[in-house]
């Protein structure tokens, strides 16, 4: 048994308890901002009106569902009914998926609930506690297959290959560049509107920011998918395109944070990370 298992039996509560009332506090603050948001932001679209009554239900949802974890938790006559059995599983994969789909709405400018239409973060609580709450339904997911399958994901991702884990920290940020860019460019540049349009400097900086968002997404997944399948990738091809993406982000970083870029509002792109 491991030890995270031992921990459970002989104390009745799991490891994972105090990843739990993180969550609480993520949820509770996340809640309160949302309904705030909800309350104080003109839905632009009958769509985006739907969105924002989305994040305050999900968010409610979560709240609901991990307080009467916690409290179960506290009581050794229900602790047994959720510490590593297969409800709290289930539960854990339905927080994430709740969460995901909960932070993709909150941070999407177009619905005006924590950034602004030029990308910047307006409700701090709102935006940073919910990918907090997305990091500790990850986290609490994580320790769930490693307690009740014995798998150890963080130490066979070590074990399977050297630089496995920082490939795949810098597709997870290229993906959110390509995302973020692609979002910018569709409220700002791709308008009719010229009131809205952001300027032929700003549009051209944000296409740059896809197009590299797409190119190291597509070059860390081929070397990610090579070393999950040979444990292994050619080492003058790993360097060879770590040279090619380092010299791109540097670029990338000068052009896409400046005054003039869609990054310089802060929470917009994710290049600062990927360099």
């Amino acid at each position: 048994m491991s030890e995270e298992g031992m921990i459970a039996t002989h104390t009745g509560r799991s490891p994972r308890f105090t990843h739990w009332v993180a969550f609480l506090i993520c949820s509770v603050i996340t809640l309160g901002a949302a309904v705030e948001a909800k309350n104080h932001t003109d839905a632009i679209t009958a769509k985006s009106n739907s969105y924002q009554n989305w994040s305050v239900i999900s968010s409610g949802i979560t709240f609901g569902l991990v307080f009467l974890i916690v409290v179960m938790h506290l009581f050794q006559c229900t602790s047994f009914l959720i510490v590593g059995t297969k409800i709290e599983g289930l539960l854990c994969i339905l927080l994430v998926a709740f969460w995901a789909a909960t932070v993709s709405i909150i941070s999407d400018s177009k619905h005006g609930l924590a950034v602004d239409v030029s990308g910047a973060v307006s409700n701090g609580n709102l935006y940073y506690f919910s990918w907090a709450g997305f990091i500790c339904s990850v986290t609490i997911t994580v320790s769930y297959l490693r307690s009740a399958f014995h798998v150890d994901v963080a130490g066979e991702i070590r074990s399977r290959s050297a630089r496995l884990t920082t490939w795949s920290a810098l597709l997870a940020c290229s993906l959110v560049v390509m995302g973020s860019s692609a979002n910018i460019f569709d409220n700002d540049c791709n308008v009719s509107d010229d009131e809205v349009f952001r300027g032929n400097t700003y549009c051209n900086r944000t296409k740059w920011g896809l197009a590299l968002g797409l190119v190291a997404t597509v070059l860390s997944l081929l070397v990610v998918g090579m070393k999950i399948a040979t444990a292994k990738a050619p080492f003058l091809l790993e360097a060879g395109l770590s040279i090619v993406l380092l010299i791109m982000y540097a670029f990338g970083v000068a052009y896409i944070t400046s005054q003039q870029g869609p990054g310089a509002p802060l929470g917009t792109c994710h290049s600062l990370l990927s360099l």
